[in-house]
């Protein structure tokens, strides 16, 4: 792992500077050519891609209900208990995030409110390639549910052994309304423009890899996108009081699940960085997926060794991890330290795992300093808002002259005359 230290300006400026350039380009002009077959020809193109892509001949796209039932009929019943123990969770925490409509009368003839209603039509996409995530069946398709949205598809690739049952699994206890076997950015563009079999959605959420994540961006305005996520990424807070085992497992469970994955420790205590640092080592020796994980630490493992508590906080926030490990003494004492991050960890036992898996909030979240401005996955997202108003003419009248002295400052003669022509009559008499 590469040691970083000095004050914080410095620490900074070296993080600054080692910020990857953007050698997306190819990618993006395939992405594009990829979106405009699947706009142009729809269910050919997508037939042509997946062959191409998924060496898969599909026939068919829409994977029967009879074959989601089946693969939760064969899954360990282990499995199936641990994902409906999960589901539990995750509702009841994303729950407590519905919001309701209101209405404001508190000016006599004046009302103003706001509908909240849920969007018609969620599409979720569901990785496959290296690792399968059952999880994220739940975590993006329970949300919708909460909101309300009445018709959810969810998308993943097709693999040349089928597709995978804990996938399908989870899409059945999770309550997917229709599942179609498609995956890359060929899928992100049938979601966003629909095709023969395909229906088009209003918005496409879940995680992917770059093509995915390029294919997003691209139809974002088409439909609503949850957010562009990039690699996973956590940041450990920690003192010589924390354990180094732990930290090094925690940092070791995100280099995992990329080679681009970034795990960073920012600690006070350079011998501590040193004793995580020959942890993470160690450790990364029994890992079945050692040479993903160690591309990782090698390229973006980071130890930072801050001047002070106070500056391993400023140091945290200009990062803005997506997943966040706080593992000092009375971790809650430093919540209100926090102003980037996407999920916070207190403490020892609040491994980044537990977020993943089975807490209950949303493990979709801002990477790559994006919780800067944006926030997990909820309900929200599946809902929108909608205002509305109502005046009587009394009402109007009190108003009236404030309203078409703004438009006239603004050259809306038209804007004016819309509220002057409802009392003329009145001017008349």
């Amino acid at each position: 792992m590469r040691f970083i230290s000095g004050d914080k300006e410095a620490i900074l400026e070296q993080l600054h500077s080692a910020a990857s350039a953007d050698t997306q380009i190819e990618t993006e002009a395939a992405v594009k050519a990829i979106i405009a077959d699947v706009k142009t020809n729809g269910d050919a193109a997508l037939v042509r891609l997946t062959e191409q892509f998924d060496g898969v001949r599909l026939t068919d796209f829409r994977v029967a209900q009879s074959v989601l039932d089946d693969a939760l009929n064969h899954v360990e019943a282990d499995f199936t208990c641990a994902l409906e123990q999960a589901k539990a969770n995750i509702l009841s925490y994303h729950q407590k995030q519905k919001q309701s409509g209101f209405v404001d009368t508190e000016k006599p003839g004046v009302m103003r409110g706001q509908l909240v209603r849920p969007l018609e039509t969620a599409g979720i996409y569901v990785p496959g390639g290296t690792a399968a995530y059952p999880s994220s069946v739940l975590m993006n398709i329970l949300p919708a549910k909460i909101a309300g949205v009445p018709r959810i598809i969810m998308v993943t690739p097709p693999g040349k052994d089928g597709l995978n049952p804990y996938i399908l699994a989870a899409a059945k206890i999770a309550g997917a309304d229709e599942v179609y076997q498609i995956g890359g950015a060929q899928a992100v563009a049938a979601l966003a423009f629909g095709t023969e079999s395909i229906p088009k959605v209003d918005k496409i959420v879940g995680p992917g890899n770059i093509f995915v994540a390029l294919a997003k961006r691209e139809v974002f305005g088409i439909v609503d996108i949850d957010m562009i996520a990039g690699p996973s990424e956590v940041v450990v807070v920690a003192d010589r009081a924390a354990n180094p085992r732990f930290v090094a497992a925690d940092l070791l469970s995100q280099a995992e699940h990329d080679k681009l994955a970034r795990a960073i420790l920012i600690t006070t205590s350079e011998a501590f960085g040193q004793a995580v640092a020959a942890e993470v080592e160690k450790q990364l020796k029994t890992l079945p997926r050692e040479e993903i994980a160690r591309a990782s630490i090698a390229n973006f493992g980071q130890v930072i060794v801050a001047e002070s508590v106070d500056a391993a906080f400023d140091i945290m926030n200009e990062i803005a991890p997506e997943h966040l490990e706080i593992q000092l003494e009375n971790p809650m004492d430093y919540l209100s330290y926090v102003k980037n991050a996407g999920s916070v960890f207190l403490g020892a036992y609040a491994s980044e795992p537990l977020g993943d898996y089975f807490a209950g909030p949303n493990h979709v979240l801002p990477t790559s300093g994006t919780a800067r401005f944006f926030s997990p996955l909820g309900v929200a997202d599946f809902c929108k808002r909608t205002s509305f108003i109502s005046y009587t003419k009394d009402a109007l009248a009190k108003e009236k002259d404030a309203i078409v002295l703004l438009a006239e400052k603004e050259g809306l003669t038209a804007h004016a005359r819309a509220i002057e022509i409802r009392f003329e009559e009145d001017d008349e008499q």
